[in-house]
């Protein structure tokens, strides 16, 4: 599986903060961008590096946040400039090193773990527990 992802292959992503990305929108009185937010940023930045790598019927999930460190404070309508760089490839375990900058300064730095899996068994076993409530 290894040799389908390249390690050092990148992707970035550029988000204008919106009122939803808020702090303010999750329960916290401070207007600045949410680091809940940034996860999700980093997230789908590591989903992008190595989609074209991916068979079909694969997807990757999110496994792990490592290290993860929200640096500093960003306002509504500033730029969040996020990169993520594919590290290391363990088996089906993809770790990335994720950093976003916002024009003045680095606001998030850290790790972001993914997991190739099978897609329809993932979804199918989603099915299975829906259907239990």
């Amino acid at each position: 599986m290894s040799g389908r992802f390249t390690v050092g292959a990148s992707a970035v992503r550029e988000h204008v903060v919106r009122d939803r990305d808020r702090a303010t929108a999750w329960e916290n009185d401070l207007p600045v961008l949410a680091t809940p937010v940034l996860l999700w940023l980093a997230e789908v930045t590591s989903m992008r590096v190595v989609e074209d790598a991916l068979e079909p019927s694969e997807m990757t999930v999110g496994f792990e946040h490592d290290d993860a460190r929200h640096l500093g404070a960003t306002p509504e309508g500033w730029t969040v400039t996020v990169t993520s760089t594919l590290s290391e490839v363990d088996g089906r375990m993809l770790r990335f090193s994720v950093e976003a900058h916002d024009g003045v300064e680095v606001v998030y730095r850290g790790t972001h773990v993914r997991a190739v899996i099978d897609r329809e068994k993932f979804l199918r076993r989603f099915e299975e527990k829906a259907a239990r409530s």
